[in-house]
């Protein structure tokens, strides 16, 4: 048995720790969250790859794990369909795939309030220090701390966040508000509309508590708008009050003043069935959209995975498969080569080529956005319904 530490409590970490427990490893996750971080996130688009890793935490994948749709849709500003495509996925939401993965794991294993400071390594383990002054040492450590993992910074501070040049506004409308013209044209749907530089898509999930009967489920909306580095991002990035948030701003912070803006803009520029759901979405927030890409991914006894190794597009819809696939091979390596620096390196062989594409497969398919300011050589850069469709959300080679 090894002694395992987690840095990050969020779906990969959680798939890891889970996996690695399950093969008789003490296991250790350090999160910095004081409380749940159930209700961070909103919808998944779901890969035969993340059912197998589910599978093998020992959750039960059936009907209750999402929702089903058959056909993606496009619509015009009109609101009319000008494309659709039969293809089957199953779409889940973030908080529900969240509550399994921590139900399956040991409640006093899992540490809340652990901001990490410090690592070290020697030739036979780690340290992590915290915040707190508390302090772990383990045969590996596994860093699964997102976007902003401090362990990238200190082990591969050229593997930076590149800001990708727009933003993605988010938010789940329920459908008991929705009229019935959006219920029947959009609602059942993988849904996008394209106006020109920009993209909406969205779909059906669970409702409030993982409900999934019909009536109380929410669509999950994803829309990029430009935005360009500098003074405009920096003005979404500032609150109501003034405050900026350079690092991201939290859902719940975004000024009233852009969401505001967001929904009047909607309504000339969208479909009017996505148009209604902004404005009947309670929480509107954004996300700016970066890039990850990294070189490296094993580092002695220390390895990065998840958002923490690799970080793309979600044009791709393939973060948490990715994250589940990453915590599946370190599990596999782990168990051939026992807790040692070669079984990380044997994890970067089969992990790390996987993630630069899936990175660059995601800047293709934002190519267009960034079109639309010059960002692309090709300023004429087109896109067809029928392509946005069969690309956007379409799960990779592994």
């Amino acid at each position: 048995m090894a002694r395992l530490i987690i840095i990050g409590g969020s779906l990969g970490g959680l798939f890891a720790a889970n996996l690695l427990s399950r093969q008789g490893h003490d296991v250790v996750v350090l999160e910095k969250a004081v409380g749940s971080l159930d209700g961070r996130g909103a919808g998944i688009v779901t890969h035969p790859a993340l059912m197998d890793a589910l599978t093998e935490v020992g959750v039960a994948v059936d009907q209750n794990i999402g929702i089903q749709v058959e056909r993606r849709v496009t619509l015009d500003q009109q609101g009319q369909c000008i494309a659709d495509l039969g293809l089957k996925q199953t779409l889940t939401s973030w908080s529900r795939v969240y509550h399994l993965l921590k139900e399956q794991f040991p409640k006093d294993r899992y540490l809340h309030a652990k901001s990490v400071t410090h690592i070290a390594q020697q030739s036979h383990e780690a340290t992590v220090t915290c915040e707190d002054g508390s302090s772990y040492t383990a045969d590996l450590i596994i860093a699964s701390d997102g976007l902003r993992s401090v362990v990238r910074a200190s082990l591969a501070p050229v593997s930076m966040p590149v800001y990708a040049g727009y933003v993605a506004w988010r938010g789940v409308c329920d459908e008991n508000t929705l009229s019935q013209h959006t219920l029947n044209s959009l609602f059942n749907h993988f849904g996008f509309c394209l106006p020109p530089g920009e993209q909406i898509l969205g779909y059906p999930v669970a409702g409030e508590h993982n409900n999934l009967t019909v009536g109380q489920r929410r669509y999950n909306f994803v829309w990029y708008r430009p935005a360009a580095q500098g003074q405009e991002l920096n003005q979404l990035l500032t609150d109501a009050d003034g405050r900026y948030h350079g690092l991201g701003i939290a859902p719940l912070k975004v000024s009233w003043r852009h969401i505001g803006q967001v929904r009047q803009t909607a309504q000339s520029i969208l479909a009017p069935q996505f148009a209604e759901i902004i404005q009947k979405t309670s929480h509107v927030f954004f996300q700016p959209i970066y890039d990850v890409y990294s070189d490296k991914i094993a580092f002695g006894r220390i390895a990065l995975m998840g958002d923490a190794s690799f970080v793309a597009r979600p044009h791709v819809g393939m973060g948490v498969t990715k994250a589940a696939q990453d915590a599946l091979a370190l599990t596999r390596h782990i168990q051939s080569l026992g807790a040692q620096p070669e079984a990380l390196l044997a994890y970067q062989r089969e992990r790390l080529v996987p993630g630069q594409d899936i990175v660059r497969h995601a800047q293709y398919l934002g190519r267009y956005m960034q079109s639309q300011q010059g960002q692309d050589h090709q300023k004429d850069l087109q896109r067809n319904a029928g392509t946005v469709m069969q690309e956007t959300a379409i799960a990779q080679p592994a």
